[in-house]
């Protein structure tokens, strides 16, 4: 089975320096790309001059994430799509357990391996941990990261296990599957897109799986900072469109309540200080709306929609009755 690892570079020199050394070292025999979405340092240079065997996929201007894979796999001839992210440093025998699942599990399409993190690697890290799931208002949880909650890695999470959605951060895809999708939707620019994607693969029946015996290591927050307004916006609004999307039931009640709740989340923004985010939050509705008939038609056109099985709502489990891991939450 070949598998194409592609890395998508904006301005990310640094990181590539850091972090290539690992995804050459543990990667022989599986072709990597760098897909460089329109960068003005000088990052193709480097590579060309320090890692002549990395493939390298010159876009002509910034894509963001979504759009930015979509582009690069075009002329990328491969079994599996592995898309990491430029601040990922992976581990010896990484893509082996995943290839080896992809071929004896036909079923599966999408795989995401244990991600811990880079600056406290005894920990998950954010964005993925060992997988992830969505509730019925469309919260995102993952097993070891339960909104700002991280657990320490203690081997809980080894086994192979189903999920609902894979991290972006390192997101192994069948092509077959990725073409059959369409890939990315190319509207979300960057954050959410895999839950899109991985949702949407559902409604066709296809699977998701977390493989724990293949490790890699996250450094996380190097294209938005965790405070940055645009990223608030984007998590915002990309969140209502997956809903409006995807959801399979009550859809109107639904985003009714989320909008409830997004502006609670907007005021405690605003409480704390935080006045850009809180616009930011703002922008992103009067966005979504803007974007609204769009979700509305992609949802009419294709009907074939499961609702998923995560819990009722992560915010009541977490924040009132106070659970703060995942094994726990379908205990209470």
């Amino acid at each position: 089975m070949k598998v194409a690892v592609i890395i998508l570079n904006w301005n990310g020199k640094k990181l590539l320096e850091r972090f290539l050394p690992s995804v050459v070292n543990f990667s022989k025999g599986n072709d990597i790309y760098v897909a460089d979405n329109g960068s003005t340092d000088d990052s193709i240079a480097f590579i060309e001059k320090k890692y002549p065997q990395i493939h390298i996929v010159k876009l002509v201007k910034n894509y963001g994430y979504a759009e930015g894979y979509n582009e690069a796999v075009k002329d990328i001839n491969a079994d599996v799509f592995c898309f990491l992210n430029s601040d990922v440093r992976v581990t010896q025998d990484w893509i082996n357990p995943v290839v080896k699942v992809f071929e004896t599990q036909p079923e599966i399409s999408i795989i995401q391996p244990k991600i811990l993190d880079e600056k406290k690697p005894h920990k998950f890290e954010y964005a993925g941990a060992a997988g992830g799931f969505i509730d019925q208002l469309g919260y995102p949880y993952c097993r070891g990261r339960i909104f700002h909650t991280v657990e320490e890695d203690l081997g809980q999470y080894d086994n192979n296990y189903p999920l609902f959605w894979a991290s972006g951060a390192c997101f192994f895809i069948r092509r077959t599957t990725f073409n059959d999708l369409d890939g990315f939707d190319a509207k979300f620019f960057a954050h959410m897109e895999e839950i899109d994607l991985c949702w949407r693969a559902h409604h066709q029946g296809q699977k998701v799986f977390y493989v724990g015996n293949s490790t890699v290591f996250h450094l996380g927050g190097q294209s938005l900072k965790a405070s940055s307004p645009k990223k608030t916006f984007l998590n915002f609004r990309n969140n209502l469109l997956t809903i409006t999307k995807n959801s399979n039931h009550y859809l109107f009640l639904i985003i009714f309540i989320r909008l409830i709740l997004d502006g609670f989340a907007g005021v405690r923004l605003l409480l704390m200080g935080r006045f850009k985010s809180f616009i930011a939050v703002v922008k992103a509705h009067l966005s979504f709306y803007s974007l609204l008939p769009y979700a509305l038609t992609y949802r009419y056109k294709n009907k074939n929609r499961i609702q998923h099985n995560g819990i009722n709502s992560i915010v009541l489990k977490y924040y009132v009755l106070k659970i703060k891991s995942f094994k726990k939450l379908n205990t209470h």
